[in-house]
């Protein structure tokens, strides 16, 4: 393809994507397609040849479009918005033009620079409303901000800063003990409801993770941080890490940050993070700002333009407040990437995982610019006064409940079952009337756990959603409502369902995606609990805490309590084989993913100190096998 060519077929890709964007509403919402069906459909080698450009494009009609999920759609109410304005495409198109990697000053000054000024202006406080510690372009700040890929890697970066800064604490007051047995001792806290990429960051950094219950709102509280965090100091772990979640995925609550701030500050050195991926962009409006209260304890914070700034993806937004302890982190410098201003220009390639960046503020720029701050404002406020409007419809219709507090744009609802329904058969009711909507393609929504009862997620996504769009998503709701609650086959219809389920779960158990992302009741209690107190006979006073010394310091410490029920630990592999010395007791331990038991014994009296306990795998009483 020329350049001539290329003004022809540029010309018409645009054409193409308008066209998509204004006829969306005559495809289905879902794909009807099965697992494997563009295999079937393409050949099984690349071309040998070229081939004509409009056999490409027919293609994409015909091959690529029945297996998309169309997230543009005016029914589609899953997960979050995908944001897609025009400008934000238009400077992800340059972007892609210009065809930068901007790893560093050098390697493009304004790729690097204009990232500065656009997370600059976004912090301020007439934006989203950060304390000027987080800004780089402030003067006297240590801070600054910086885009990710996703939510994700700005959690991963946020945590192995804080595991890199305890670590070294550690080395310093204990220069003789081993960084690996440091490690071991480090633990890391969030709630029950925060996204699950904060434990898949604990996974990758080897360090454990305590998962704490929030209350009854959803919201973790101060006083379950303090509890948990001093019964793990007192039993010889490090607290380092604490996340925190403004706006979570299952029913977008708001953790109580005015509490846990001060909580973080009684221990040194632990890291604090708020993950505002979804509410962080609300924040641009005066009226949700009350919800940052207590983000001055923050040493980082993000947020996703992608998700409610209209903004395309990938732009995940960080900001720290002290740079040097993230880049110390990550740092490699290889000569082949020094340039002559390193020590006085950012180089963002310091700053998380990956080395290539693209010049991913552009489209930033560009939507700031073509709408300005109160162009997103009357967006964000429309999408929650939708929400607040499809909260109204549901509480008039008496057979449904709302199950969370509408603070944004997203809705957790679902039917109340009849009196001699036992909350299980509920459950299964809401599970097939979410089934039936999906399966029809008329309407996507996932589901959640919220206090430990199936609901439906109801989010409003739509850029252009209107009131007729809410009330159109509501008749087909209660449509399907109708037909299942009045139909002459509901109960053997649920018994169907419950069969299906059950085997599709011991399906999923078998394999190692069993990741839910909106779904948090993966998060079994029973699952990776904290291994079990030294047993004491009647009357025997509990074990005592050794007392620490220099040389002894985290080797011979009190055996871990046994853990309250309202919170249980995830255990890293690097855990599952490490040894435990002066420990009689077999640790059994369940990989989440696999139903699957692996029992660690510790090396008995002739073992060589530092060796690996052997892993051996054992079925649980009663569950199937996985082979």
């Amino acid at each position: 393809m020329d350049v001539e060519e290329f003004r022809v077929r540029g010309k018409e890709m645009v054409d193409y994507i308008c066209t998509y964007m204004t006829t969306i509403r005559s495809r289905r919402v879902t794909p009807s397609v099965e697992p494997g069906y563009l295999r079937a459909a393409l050949p099984s080698e690349a071309p040998e040849y070229p081939e004509s450009w409009d056999d490409v494009m027919c293609d994409v009609e015909n091959k690529i479009m029945p297996g998309v999920t169309h997230w543009q759609h005016p029914r589609f109410h899953a997960y979050f918005p995908s944001g897609n304005a025009y400008p934000s495409i238009l400077g992800d198109m340059l972007s892609a033009g210009i065809g930068c990697i901007g790893f560093s000053w050098a390697a493009s000054p304004a790729c690097t620079e204009l990232e500065i000024i656009m997370l600059d202006w976004l912090g301020k406080y007439f934006t989203i409303g950060l304390p000027p510690a987080f800004l780089a372009l402030e003067e006297g700040s240590k801070g600054g901000g910086v885009i990710e890929g996703s939510a994700s890697e700005c959690v991963l970066v946020s945590m192995l800063a804080a595991r890199a800064n305890a670590i070294k604490r550690l080395k310093h007051q204990f220069p003789t003990v081993d960084e690996g047995l440091l490690l071991t001792k480090l633990i890391a806290y969030c709630s029950k409801e925060a996204h699950s990429c904060v434990e898949k960051a604990a996974m990758i950094s080897f360090v454990k993770m305590r998962i704490l219950q929030p209350d009854e709102n959803g919201s973790l509280r101060g006083d379950t941080l303090k509890q948990a965090m001093e019964e793990d100091e007192e039993a010889g772990l490090v607290p380092f890490f604490v996340a925190t979640t403004l706006g979570t995925t299952a029913c977008c609550s708001f953790d109580n940050l005015t509490e846990i701030g001060p909580v973080v500050r009684k221990f040194p050195c632990v890291w604090l993070h708020v993950d505002a991926a979804y509410a962080g962009s609300a924040f641009l409006c005066p009226e949700h700002k009350y919800h940052l209260a207590g983000v001055e304890y923050a040493d980082s914070f993000n947020t996703n333009p992608n998700k409610l700034m209209l903004t395309n993806f990938d732009c995940s937004l960080l900001w720290v407040t002290n740079r040097y302890l993230l880049t110390s982190a990550l740092v490699v410098d290889p000569l082949y990437l020094q340039h002559c201003y390193d020590h006085t220009a950012i180089d963002y390639r310091h700053w998380g995982v990956p080395l290539s960046r693209r010049f991913r503020s552009l489209k930033l720029w560009f939507m700031l610019r073509s709408y300005g701050i109160t162009g997103l404002q009357k967006y964000i406020r429309r999408h929650c006064e939708l929400a607040k409007y499809f909260e109204q419809l549901v509480k008039k219709d008496e057979r449904f409940e709302i199950c969370n507090q509408v603070k944004l744009g997203l809705v957790c609802f679902r039917l109340l079952g009849g009196p001699d329904e036992t909350p299980e058969q509920v459950d299964e009711l809401n599970k097939k009337l979410l089934t039936n909507i999906n399966a029809s393609g008329k309407m996507h929504m996932v589901p959640a756990s919220v206090r430990d009862r199936y609901v439906i997620r109801f989010c409003v996504v739509y850029q252009h959603a209107s009131r007729e769009d809410i009330e159109i998503a509501w008749d087909i709701i209660t449509e399907f409502a109708t037909e299942l609650l009045e139909g002459p086959d509901k109960e053997r219809d649920l018994n169907e369902e419950r069969t299906r389920r059950h085997r599709a779960a011991l399906a999923h158990k078998r394999s190692f995606f069993v990741r839910m992302v909106s779904d948090p009741k993966i998060y079994n209690p029973a699952i990776n609990k904290t291994p079990p107190p030294v047993p004491t006979t009647p009357g025997s006073p509990p074990a005592a805490a050794a007392p620490a010394t220099p040389d002894t310091p985290l080797e011979a410490r009190a055996v871990l309590p046994a853990t309250p029920k309202q919170s249980w630990i995830s255990w890293p592999l690097a855990f599952f084989f490490q040894s435990v010395d002066n420990d009689n007791n077999d640790l059994p331990l369940r990989f989440r993913h696999l139903d699957t038991m692996v029992r660690l014994k510790s090396p008995g009296p002739s073992g060589r100190r530092g060796s690996s306990p052997c892993p051996s795998p054992e079925r649980r009483a009663g569950s199937p096998s996985t082979h």
